[in-house]
């Protein structure tokens, strides 16, 4: 099948790749020339595990071609994913107007029926714009092209997105017509073989799919919060009470980790959007209202816990043990990391910080702030007052205490992701303090 995707960030590198990787032909189209180039090359613009690989190889047998120009690329295709960004106004709602504009170019340009398929996250009744804008150009033109418009939210997780998309738990597809279905399910067969999982619903349920799905998992995590934040004043274990409520099989164990709050490209925003979409329609979301408040309070935690066992901060060396918002990725949006950042700063202290992969991203995001960023984990300890760990990376999880011992000027680690036993770490000399 000829595929084109509309938008090179993580849904649309990641989804063309794979689409790539089956056999089918697809051109990858954004809009940022200087991307489009170093794609050429095999230079990525975002980190994912085995992601280069991938693209270096289909690339070089001819499946996968970048391109500037969605207009060049729509005669030959059957299927266009609109994979671009929608980034949430001040007010909480999805900004659509990159949507809206692949809809206009494709609406100006087919010459055949071809499916246009959105994958960004969009709120409920974008598919109904979308159709409107392209009857509109089609219109302008004096044509009547048949044409297909299709829902086909993604569910990938950044530092699996490639096992996420080969492997799928669940591919959703919101249609409204026989051919629609038809492609889409021959799009997916490939990833199938094992037993059919893709479910065909209307396309405004599917909308809605996505953004109920990121704003459960984003319940969990801030209901857990609070639970071990009242662990802590009611003397109960976090652990303990984690464990006990995840093996009820109604529960279940995933999402219940405590920590010092969620952040990423997906949960806040579209938690935003969906109390966006319920105040526009006169309903607040009060469950989702509670869940952002929570969040937002947790990052703060970090920070709170600190200035308690460090009542005079000012002048301190607070090191810091991961920036991105998780593990896999260097994505630091909306992360715990610059929130504590910021309110260390504010306190005078120095900060030193290290991140397997974000690096770089984090010398972009806090541009002239007097952060020292070091490439080795235990640099950044050198004559520290305190620890901080901010993302539960793998290789922190078996630390040298001998050498943080010799290393470190103080012995206080804060762990924002309960990553250490404590009695283990008391008896390797440090105070250790961690969430619930």
């Amino acid at each position: 099948m000829n595929i084109v995707i509309v938008g090179t960030g993580y849904v649309g590198l990641v989804s063309g790749t794979c689409f790539a990787e089956m056999g089918n032909t697809v051109t990858c189209v954004d809009v940022n020339s200087e991307k489009i180039d170093r794609l050429k090359q095999g230079v990525m613009p975002i980190y994912e595990p085995g992601l280069q690989d991938l693209v270096v190889r289909n690339s070089k047998e001819g499946r996968l071609t970048f391109s500037t120009s969605l207009e060049e690329c729509l005669d030959g295709a059957d299927v266009v994913f609109s994979a671009v960004g929608t980034p949430p106004d001040e007010d909480g709602s999805a900004d659509l107007r990159y949507v809206l504009e692949v809809a206009r170019t494709f609406g100006r340009h087919i010459k055949k029926y071809t499916l246009l398929v959105t994958k960004s996250t969009v709120p409920v009744g974008t598919a109904n714009k979308v159709r409107s804008v392209i009857q509109e150009e089609l219109k302008v033109r004096g044509l009547s092209i048949p044409f297909g418009v299709a829902s086909n939210p993604e569910f990938l997780k950044e530092g699996t997105a490639i096992e996420d998309f080969m492997k799928p738990d669940r591919v959703v597809v919101g249609v409204d017509d026989e051919e629609s279905c038809r492609i889409m399910r021959a799009l997916y067969r490939p990833f199938m073989l094992t037993g059919d999982r893709v479910q065909i619903c209307d396309i405004p349920s599917a909308e809605m799919i996505k953004y109920a799905a990121n704003s459960m998992l984003a319940t969990r995590i801030s209901f857990m919060n609070d639970i071990a934040n009242l662990c802590e004043l009611v003397g109960a274990n976090v652990d303990a009470v984690r464990k006990g409520i995840g093996s009820d099989l109604r529960i279940g164990k995933k999402f219940l980790y405590p920590g010092c709050g969620y952040g990423g490209s997906c949960f806040p925003k579209d938690v935003k959007a969906l109390i966006y979409t319920g105040k526009s329609l006169g309903y607040p979301m009060q469950v989702l209202e509670a869940v952002e408040r929570v969040n937002d309070a947790q990052k703060n935690v970090l920070f709170s816990k600190l200035r308690k066992l460090l009542p005079n901060l000012a002048g301190k060396k607070i090191a810091l043990w991961g920036l991105a918002f998780k593990p896999g990725t260097d994505d630091m949006r909306e992360a715990p990391s610059l929130t504590l950042i910021d309110a260390l700063l504010k306190a005078k202290c120095q900060v030193c910080a290290f991140d397997p992969v974000a690096l770089g991203e984090a010398k972009r995001r806090l541009g002239h702030k007097p952060v020292e960023l070091r490439a080795d984990m235990y640099e950044v300890l050198v004559d520290a007052d305190a620890l901080v760990i901010v993302t539960e990376w793998k290789q922190f999880r078996v630390p040298s205490w001998s050498v943080m011992r010799k290393i470190m000027k103080g012995r206080l680690i804060v762990d924002g992701r309960n990553m250490y036993d404590r009695q283990e770490v008391i008896e390797e000399g440090f105070t250790y303090e961690r969430i619930g």
